[in-house]
């Protein structure tokens, strides 16, 4: 409320005395506070968001560590001085988990700081799990020496430092850390807004960084913490970049979530992808033959047929046709989709052919939209749905390349959805059924549906971005699901719905993405003739189910230790002779299950039978049949189970239904 100007508040006027003075110092002295659940708060003016915590309960403020004032991440400190709207996260929220994450990382660059005085800091963000921080000292750090930065980690924290938050000038910030010395800090404030007037920093204790916070109140927070790994890392992620050192580590408030997660960790090494790519022979990298891209051997190449073939399955059954598209295009075409302008930092240099510049394909849209514009279309001929398993190309910096789960060259599980705009809801809720079909299928059960908004960079009017939100929304609602807002996490050209799965060590994978696109289709000049007679312009729909091939064999990997089921095994069944006089009966039983497509190998080497059978358990074949005299005499096989040992004998017929069975089932062993 504004004053009156020019009057005395305390001087009768022709109303009285202004009691607009008095209720204005009324509401200086008192602000109501709107909590998540509709309810509001009465506090003083000035009031944190701790004290709103000790107001709602003492376990409530004792578990605090941030808070969203106004829809903004805040400290717990940050005084409230006007009627607002305030969420409170603990460790039980991701928000709460990242502050606390963060705020880790920089307890331990003070650590370093203490340890060695000459450290420069590079970056040190919250990541998924966890934190890391990437410094610049003079000594070479091991594993070993973790413990000891550990252990100075944790007497600074009980040492219950605030972090405590001040603002400066863009100047001087950047004369604050010339005189520190810090090279990499200086380059970060010279790369920040021209207009940016106030810069953050945080001290804690004898520490000071460059932050946006917020941050937990002290480092008495912050209880137990491990680190768990140093590497190196080039500043800025570029190869052409000094080298730095990077410490990854986690930090939880209870002992017994952090022995839960090295138990994790422990199980997740054994499952880790690139280990049983190699044990099982399912694929292979060749760093001399160009780094990032992916050799499939023949199991893994089968693995990869049956998964294909399921897919283009599924497709036909749900209404989609198969295209096949070229690998590369002429630079008009990645001009026009605006990849050249939105993401040529992911693309490879041009190669000149006929003097002119092509291009090779980092997805699959623009080919598919050549496709649509080489004839003329009526609304009678849509929702066209067209997919494609593409192989596409995307620079990624040598430095995050890791086994399938980071690569430059991967197949696409692609599909391009073009649809009348009264079709958009319904197309997306039918595109939401397939996905959780798919996964389902593959054994996955947790699925999460996260909502992305419009990027800073983007191309579209608000309008339209807010149009294609609202039909997402709305399509997410009518199947039931919860979602989560990720707000300007959409794609340049439009807004998506990503499904986030969670394996069988609950880890959450990005996966399945829908997204909205009205930009290529307007870019393309697309249409179709209406009901009318007229032209419309097309929506466009771009979908992955299962995100990349390579990206979802190695989360399958792990998801099932490469223990995978029956119908996914590369080797359903191993066939063993107890010696090689009855090698002949297990020829005859392998021909017999394949009569069936039954995927089964003969073990003729001249081994004793105790060391096949461990070796193929090491190959987590899901079934061993043992044949001998007594098995030929009564035409049967002894069957061993992988992991579960001896099954028992039965006649070949009845395993052979048994298999099937299974097979047909798609049933899943994920433990």
């Amino acid at each position: 409320m504004q004053k009156v100007r020019g009057s005395n508040p305390l001087e009768p006027t022709e109303f009285g005395v202004n009691s607009d003075f008095f209720l204005m110092e009324e509401l200086m002295e008192h602000i109501r506070i709107t909590l998540p659940d509709g309810s509001v708060r009465e506090m003083e003016n000035g009031a944190t968001p701790y004290q709103v915590a000790e107001s709602i309960s003492g376990r409530l403020a004792k578990e605090a560590l941030i808070a969203k004032i106004n829809g903004t991440f805040k400290d717990l400190n940050t005084p409230l001085t006007e009627n607002s709207s305030l969420q409170i996260f603990t460790f039980d929220d991701d928000e709460g988990k990242h502050t606390y994450w963060h705020s880790t990382s920089h307890l331990m660059a003070h650590a370093i700081q203490s340890l060695y005085p000459e450290a420069k800091f590079g970056v040190g963000p919250a990541i998924e799990n966890g934190f890391y921080y990437d410094i610049d000292i003079d000594t070479k750090l091991s594993e070993e020496d973790l413990p000891k930065i550990e252990k100075k980690m944790l007497e600074i924290a009980d040492m219950d430092h605030p972090f405590q938050r001040s603002e400066l000038s863009k100047q001087d910030a950047y004369e604050f850390f010339k005189k520190k010395g810090d090279e990499y800090k200086l380059e970060l404030i010279d790369g920040l807004d021209e207009n940016k007037e106030v810069i953050s920093i945080y001290n804690e204790g004898e520490f000071t960084d460059l932050c946006t916070g917020p941050h937990l109140p002290s480092t008495n927070k912050i209880k137990f913490v491990k680190l768990l790994s140093v590497s190196g890392s080039y500043w800025r992620g570029d190869e052409h970049n000094k080298r730095m050192q990077r410490i990854y580590g986690i930090s939880f408030p209870k002992k017994k979530m952090l022995d839960d997660y090295l138990q994790m960790l422990e199980e997740a090494k054994k499952r880790d992808h690139r280990k049983l790519g190699k044990q099982l022979d399912l694929f292979s990298t060749q760093e001399e033959a160009g780094p990032g891209l992916i050799y499939w051997h023949p199991k893994g190449s089968r693995i990869r047929h049956i998964i294909e073939s399921f897919w283009k399955d599924a497709h036909y059954e749900n209404g989609y046709e198969m295209l096949y598209s070229p690998h590369i295009g002429k630079s008009w075409l990645w001009e026009t989709s605006g990849h050249l302008e939105n993401y040529k930092e992911n693309m490879y240099a041009p190669m000149m052919i006929d003097e002119q510049e092509y291009y090779i394909k980092p997805m699959n849209c623009p080919f598919h939209i050549m496709i649509y514009k080489s004839k003329l279309w009526s609304y009678r001929d849509l929702p066209l749905r067209w997919a494609e398993l593409g192989t596409v190309y995307r620079y990624e910096k040598s430095g995050v390349l890791h086994g399938l789960l980071r690569v430059r060259g991967f197949t696409q599980d692609d599909a391009h959805i073009f649809c009348a705009h009264e079709q958009v809801e319904d197309e997306i809720v039918e595109v939401l059924r397939f996905s959780m079909y798919m996964w389902k299928s593959f054994g996955f059960e947790n699925i999460k549906v996260y909502l992305s908004t419009k990027p800073e960079k983007a191309v579209g009017e608000d309008e339209l971005w807010n149009k294609a939100i609202e039909s997402l929304k709305r399509a997410i609602e009518r199947e039931g699901y919860e979602y989560e807002l990720d707000e300007g996490g959409g794609a340049f050209y439009g807004p998506k719905i990503d499904l986030k799965v969670r394996d069988a060590l609950n880890r959450e994978w990005q996966m399945s993405t829908i997204q909205f696109d009205f930009n290529l289709p307007e870019r393309f000049d697309m249409k179709y003739t209406g009901e009318d007679g007229k032209d419309h312009r097309p929506f466009m729909i771009h979908r992955a189910l299962l995100g990349s091939l390579e990206r979802f064999m190695g989360v399958l990997i792990e998801h099932y230790g490469g223990d995978f089921p029956v119908w996914l095994a590369p080797v359903q069944v191993a066939v063993i002779p107890v010696s090689q006089v009855f090698m002949d009966y297990a020829e005859q039983v392998e021909k017999e299950l394949k009569k069936y497509k039954i995927r089964v190998e003969v073990d003729k080497r001249n081994e004793k039978i105790g060391y096949k059978i461990r070796d193929w358990e090491t190959q987590k074949v899901p079934y061993m049949l043992i044949v001998g005299e007594k098995e030929k005499d009564s035409g049967t096989v002894s069957i061993r189970k992988h992991k579960e040992g001896d099954k028992g004998a039965k006649p070949v017929k009845e395993f052979i239904d048994e298999i099937l069975s299974s097979i047909e089932n798609k049933v899943t062993n994920n433990k």
